[in-house]
């Protein structure tokens, strides 16, 4: 067996697991004795991988269900439009981002820059937008410029975060469901403006309105909102039930110390820029929150990105993050497949 080098895992030995059709593909695992993710490489030179991915949506349907990530090296991608096309190749187009929570850039179609929180920052595991009434059932980030070092991208498997979960706190997540706490214009985090992508009270009002948002607008055009949510949802395609939310990601508790602090330190609790409850109201209890933070970082996997990678996630089944890094770097992201579980 030949060998291959990834940060965080060391040397391990490379699996091949099956040739696909056409001898075309081949698939294998970052480490030994882990199936998480998916690795899918050409096995000759030339693989188009948009034209590839076209020709066998039903096989990568199969094959993301089963890991929930596949990350696609050595196609050569070099550029968003490609990374558009491979979108469309796989979920027909890229949905706009909407509904914000953190700072990205547009930097083509419906295409963006990674999270553009500070490089010595890392980034909390979370699923994309689990606080979202509508969310995507997929994510893809793309690497166009690995950083010089660190700025990993971790990602976990939620059927085990599930499993490492005590009953007792799904259960009583569960009864008591998440409430999102999130205040806009008191100079911390993004604008209303932003979020709701519009400039205007009553649009904003219509939205959270029809998502069943609580609206509070504050002196100095500022706005508070209030919503609760599920913490387990059905999975749409698999049927499983999925632990997805934005409770951990979301509260104050979770946040960097020198972060905390600064907010701590210059707003009062109902005025951070986020924070969660029960959805009763009530406090959720810092055991039970250490207990959640712990349960997402056992499962991290760490790789180091190679220029042209992309990765691909079942939003549902897997949960992603950022290490620190040292400039430059330039990750995109696309998201794709909108999906709102009332609707179903």
């Amino acid at each position: 067996m030949t060998k291959i080098e990834s940060q965080g895992l060391g040397t391990v030995k490379r699996q091949a697991v099956k040739i696909s059709q056409e001898n075309l593909i081949k698939t294998e695992f970052l480490q030994l004795g882990t199936n998480f993710p998916l690795v899918i490489k050409p096995s000759v030179k030339g693989v188009n991988l948009q034209n590839w991915a076209k020709n066998n949506q039903e096989f990568l349907k199969t094959e993301l269900f089963q890991y929930g990530a596949i990350l696609f090296r050595d196609f050569k991608v070099k550029s968003v439009e490609e990374l558009e096309q491979i979108i469309a190749a796989i979920c027909a187009e890229a949905m706009e981002y909407r509904y914000r929570a953190s700072p990205r850039t547009q930097v083509g179609g419906r295409i963006y820059t990674s999270t553009d929180y500070p490089a010595e920052q890392s980034i909390f595991p979370h699923n994309e937008h689990a606080y979202s009434p509508t969310f995507p059932l997929k994510i893809f980030f793309f690497c166009l410029t690995p950083a010089l070092s660190g700025g990993e991208t971790p990602i976990g498997s939620c059927r085990k975060v599930f499993e490492r979960i005590h009953p007792e706190i799904r259960d009583r997540f569960i009864e008591k469901k998440v409430m999102y706490m999130r205040n806009f214009g008191d100079g911390f985090g993004l604008p209303w403006q932003t979020v709701f992508q519009t400039t205007d009270k009553t649009i904003v009002e219509e939205y959270c309105q029809s998502k069943g948002i609580e609206v509070e607008w504050k002196e100095g055009n500022r706005l508070r909102t209030r919503q609760v949510g599920p913490a387990i949802i059905k999975h749409p395609q698999t049927g499983e039930m999925v632990w997805f939310n934005h409770a951990t990601f979301f509260h104050v508790s979770t946040l960097e110390p020198s972060v905390r602090d600064s907010l701590l330190k210059n707003l009062k609790e109902e005025d951070l820029p986020t924070n969660t409850y029960y959805g009763d109201g009530s406090t959720i209890e810092p055991s039970v929150l250490a207990h959640l933070r712990e349960a997402y970082q056992q499962e991290m996997i760490t790789f180091s990105w190679q220029k042209g990678d992309v990765l691909m996630l079942d939003n549902m089944l897997s949960i992603h993050g950022r290490e620190p890094f040292v400039p430059p770097r330039k990750i995109l992201v696309g998201m794709a497949e909108p999906y709102s579980p009332e609707s179903v």
